[in-house]
Parts: structure tokens; sequence; C-alpha cells
């Protein structure tokens, strides 16, 4: 409802946000600076979203969402951001728990962790949510699905995983 307020009225304005906040890998930038045009904002053709308005945090459980339509890439973009820099693991699981997405936050921070074992982060937002049952296993990505992938380095061949997350500004 606070993303509808600031004139995100449907996932793909949540995409462009992301997109437009760094989240490079899963969009076009130029793409990021058209948010929707029928937007119910008054006088702006866009909605101008600060990240005073709306979090990171609050942008990456928006994307995770079990109240949108299911969609796998909007699951890879929450992901994603859940992974950006500087966001408190406990404010990330109380949103997970108040949007009721803490089950997808529980798998994304589970594949995260086998990623990333020596990254706090994922641990310390593990143990923040609740130990229940994965919704769907299923239909959640895999997770190879969260990370940019590489079968051949300069050592030869060999799985080289990076998760994805977006650029700082400052890249």
């Amino acid at each position: 409802m606070k993303a509808a307020r600031l004139g995100l009225h449907t996932p793909e304005d949540l995409e462009r946000l992301a997109v437009r906040r760094g989240l490079r890998y899963y969009g076009n930038p130029a793409d990021a600076n058209k948010l929707r045009e029928d937007c119910h904002l008054a006088d702006m053709e866009e909605p101008r979203v600060s990240e005073e308005s709306l979090s990171t945090e609050e942008l990456a459980i928006a994307l995770l969402s079990l109240s949108l339509p299911f969609s796998q890439h909007r699951l890879r973009m929450g992901a994603a951001m859940l992974a950006a820099e500087n966001l408190s693991p406990q404010r990330l699981a109380r949103l997970a728990a108040l949007e009721r997405c803490d089950s997808v936050v529980f798998h994304i921070a589970t594949c995260g962790q086998r990623v990333e074992p020596q990254n706090p982060f994922w641990q310390q937002l593990l143990s923040g949510l609740p130990k229940t049952q994965i919704y769907k296993p299923d239909l959640l990505p895999h997770l190879s699905r969260f990370v940019a992938m590489t079968g051949i380095t300069r050592r030869g061949k060999e799985t080289v995983m990076q998760w994805i997350r977006p650029h700082s500004k400052s890249a």
C-alpha cells in the first residue's frame, strides 16, 4: 500500500525502481527513467521515489511480496535487492514477517548463505526469521538463479558464483 501511495501501482513499477537504484543486471537502465506515464501523482509524469520515502529494505520486500502476481523474475530481483549494501537484516526480517513473505526470504537467505558462507549478513537475516515451512519450494528459484556463474576461469574449469547485487551509486 505504501508503494501505491508513492505512485508505484504495478509490479513493473517496482522493478523499474529497482533498476533505477542500481540493479542493472535485470533491466535496461534507460527504461528505469520511464516509470508508468499514467501514474496518479498530481503534476508529475513519473513518480520520484526517494530512499527516504521507500527504503531499499521496503523495496526488496515489496518485490518479494506474495500478494503480487507470481513472477520468477521479480523474485530474483527481490533477492538481489536483499543483498544491497548496508541493509539491516533485523529490519528485513521484521518487514518480511509483516508482508508474510518470510518463507520466501528464508529460502533466499539460505541460498545466500550457501553462496557466501563468510558473509555474516545471511546468518543474521536467517536468525531473525522464523524457521517455517518454505512456501511452495518447487516454485521458488534455484540457487543458481540468484548468482552470476562462470565455468571457466584463468585457473581452468571451475565454478565461481557471485551473488547478484545492485551497484552502489559510486560504481
